[in-house]
């Protein structure tokens, strides 16, 4: 076998998670002696969180993961492959179970996230713990606390973008991934946005739920090359270089996905103020 046709080894796993609020679980726990539905449950919680603190975003122990995209990355950071875990049945149960057993079978790479750290990887450990899923090697709880997979600072572990760039949360990152995307002139939010999953599941339409997790995984992996260029583990040569190899990842899919074609329409490149003509 050729040295161009040894697979790459896997380092890192950057993903992103859309899930839905569980309104039976809303309706039985929040409101016990009231006979209303799950989406009226739904609706009540919002309203209460909204009057509460301004923000009706419903917390991550009421929601089941229903779309889970992660890029494959190898150690000088190339994008391998990006897949969809169980499509196109999209089951949180056996979401839940493929997500820790892919990433004990790849021999624990590095998760990388955006915001992660309060809401993916949470959601993904109360996930295991509703399904039944033993993680023990990811609750490796015996270690010195600085090996421990879950520690905050472990980022061999986990590398959450958002943490790095507010200095773990010493300051906000106002505007998101989007805004970061779009620093880097890539589409950031496009016709989807977070607070349409639920209705679009009410509607059945998963497949678009999929194809926008996709485009926010593929945000994640652009935002975090620049960010390895300012942690100084890739030169700006280097990362557009992964940039380019990335675009024609997407452009030979781009048949199959939908959101790949809607990502290249709006595709922009960063503007590059250290090439400026003298």
């Amino acid at each position: 076998m050729s040295e161009t046709n040894v697979p790459q080894e896997v380092r890192y796993l950057l993903f992103d998670v859309e899930s839905v609020a569980d309104g039976k679980l809303i309706a039985k726990t929040r409101f016990p002696s009231e006979q209303i539905g799950p989406h009226e449950a739904i609706r009540r919680l919002r309203q209460e969180l909204l009057l509460s603190s301004g923000k009706d975003f419903i917390p991550y122990t009421y929601h089941i993961p229903v779309a889970v995209v992660i890029a494959k990355l190898a150690a000088d950071y190339s994008l391998i492959d990006i897949v969809s875990l169980d499509q196109p049945q999209h089951r949180p149960h056996v979401i839940t179970k493929h997500f820790w057993v892919g990433w004990e079978a790849y021999g624990f790479p590095t998760w990388v996230t955006f915001n992660g750290r309060s809401f993916d990887l949470p959601l993904m450990e109360h996930s295991a713990f509703r399904f039944g899923v033993p993680v023990p090697k990811w609750f490796n709880l015996a270690d010195r606390t600085y090996e421990q997979f879950r520690n905050r600072y472990n980022l061999s572990s986990h590398i959450d973008v958002q943490e790095i760039l507010t200095n773990y949360g010493a300051t906000w990152f106002r505007g998101g991934l989007n805004l970061a995307a779009t620093l880097l002139g890539k589409p950031g939010k496009m016709d989807v946005q977070g607070d349409m999953v639920y209705d679009l599941h009410c509607a059945g339409k998963i497949g678009d739920i999929n194809e926008y997790c996709r485009c926010d995984v593929l945000d994640t992996y652009f935002v975090f090359l620049r960010t390895c260029v300012l942690m100084g583990k890739l030169t700006l040569e280097t990362e557009h270089e992964r940039v380019a190899q990335a675009k024609a990842f997407i452009e030979q899919r781009a048949t199959d996905h939908p959101a790949y074609r809607q990502y290249l329409e709006q595709w922009g490149d960063w503007e590059n103020p250290w090439c400026e003509a003298t």
